[in-house]
């Protein structure tokens, strides 16, 4: 997200990022180079993660600690993913300073599974673990089967749009009437930017934020993207990525776009100021959206169905082999993925389940978003989440690839031929992953 990852990250955890590159919760924090601890009965757990996962803020490893008093929980939490990764990649090849828990992000997974699976626990035979979409845990499971991680949210998407613009542009506002619009297709949605950009009445406001934002939605709702199931690179000849790059080409040069990079300088003043009417958003973004658009926008967004299901973000939980508490923090972490913990975070942070179970659950599904127009965003991003590909295959060097295509679509915002563009982009990607 840059990886995955830390564009979920980001989102509700802009303030705490901002605010400490290191949050410690329960006790102190732990350097030891075994994790926590067991002695007379009583169990130190040590957690290490990112940005804004939701346990803590949830109040789940509080709750967790008094329903089992003999457990004390010691968490870090790094303010930024990259800087998380790279100490947690210095940690296991040095064996030293690991948490027994680690949270891993989606765009780690595939090379945690291919390169560090000896480092990391099994649950493959854990028990109660089977309520996760289909395609969730694959992501974390290696070719011998061993699953190296429990999944906690997904970034199933939708897309949000200023209801007062498409007023302006003629267009319906009512968000079923919107889905409508570009039901089944992504074109439809290119083709309603058109007419928008025809109609709108009302000053410079562009139809989209970003053509990398569609590129995205497009390329993660396919099974394959940059890699096939055999791990073989296949970005410059998969046609799901071709087609989404000449659909944002075409959304570029009809000049839907206000050039913006998503979580880049720029994008925040545009959601304050109004410069764009729709982005394509998994659940994880409403929050990011609504804090930096600000009270002046509360009620002006609203929450429409994506054309085809695609999933951007989502993180995993493993476990350390080193651990000494190894069992004590497998259960706890079969315990806060747990379809009832997924609910709970879902319903105070946003971050949406990745637990079919949970997606299921009526106070899920009865999850609706008041600065969104009182969206109802856990059966719009639930649906959305049951529509993705039951196998999403992942490689080592997905954020680096999802990345150069991002700038090379900045290429074709700022005037440069699709054409050179794109192969300036597959060299570029050549040089960084071979």
């Amino acid at each position: 997200m840059s990886s995955l990852g830390s564009m979920r990250a980001k989102t509700v955890a802009a303030a705490a990022a901002a605010a400490a590159l290191l949050l410690v919760v329960g006790c102190s924090s732990n350097d030891s180079t075994t994790g926590g601890s067991k002695k007379d009965g009583k169990v130190v757990i040590t957690m290490g993660m990112y940005g804004v996962m939701g346990f803590k803020e949830s109040g789940l490893l509080e709750q967790y600690e008094k329903e089992h008093p003999d457990v004390t929980i010691k968490a870090e939490i790094a303010g930024d993913e990259q800087t998380y990764y790279t100490a947690l990649q210095t940690h296991l090849a040095a064996g030293d300073g690991l948490k027994d828990i680690q949270g891993i992000e989606i765009g780690r997974a595939r090379e945690i599974a291919e390169t560090r699976a000896d480092k990391f626990a099994d649950f493959s035979k854990a028990g109660g673990t089977d309520h996760f979409l289909p395609w969730k845990q694959s992501q974390i499971t290696t070719e011998d089967g061993k699953v190296l991680g429990l999944g906690t949210d997904s970034g199933a998407m939708a897309v949000c749009y200023r209801k007062d613009y498409f007023e302006k542009a003629g267009l319906p506002t009512d968000r079923d009437k919107v889905s409508q619009l570009w039901a089944g297709d992504w074109k439809k949605y290119v083709d309603v930017g058109r007419t928008f950009k025809k109609n709108f009445q009302g000053g410079r406001v562009a139809y989209m934020d970003s053509v990398s934002g569609l590129f995205n939605a497009m390329v993660y709702g396919y099974s394959e993207q940059y890699y096939d199931e055999q791990g073989k690179l296949i970005y410059d000849k998969n046609p799901a990525v071709k087609e989404a790059w000449n659909l944002s080409a075409d959304a570029a040069d009809a000049g839907l776009s206000a050039k913006l990079r998503q979580f880049q300088p720029g994008w925040d003043p545009g959601l304050a100021n109004g410069t764009f009417a729709t982005a394509v958003c998994p659940a994880w973004m409403l929050s990011h959206i609504s804090e930096k658009a600000g009270e002046q926008n509360k009620g002006k967004w609203d929450v429409a169905q994506a054309p085809k299901g695609a999933n951007w973000g989502g993180s995993f939980l493993g476990v350390v082999n080193a651990s000494p508490v190894k069992k004590e923090a497998q259960d706890l972490v079969a315990w806060l993925t747990a379809p009832e913990q997924q609910a709970t975070i879902f319903k105070k942070l946003g971050n949406l389940p990745s637990s079919k179970e949970a997606l299921d659950r009526e106070d899920v599904k009865n999850v609706t978003s008041e600065y969104f127009s009182d969206a109802p965003i856990g059966q719009i991003f639930g649906a959305a989440a049951k529509e993705i590909p039951d196998k999403q295959i992942l490689g080592r060097k997905d954020g680096a690839i999802k990345d150069t295509f991002t700038r090379g679509l900045v290429l074709v915002e700022q005037g440069t031929a699709r054409d050179k563009a794109w192969n300036t982009t597959v060299e570029r990607i050549g040089k960084a992953v071979g």
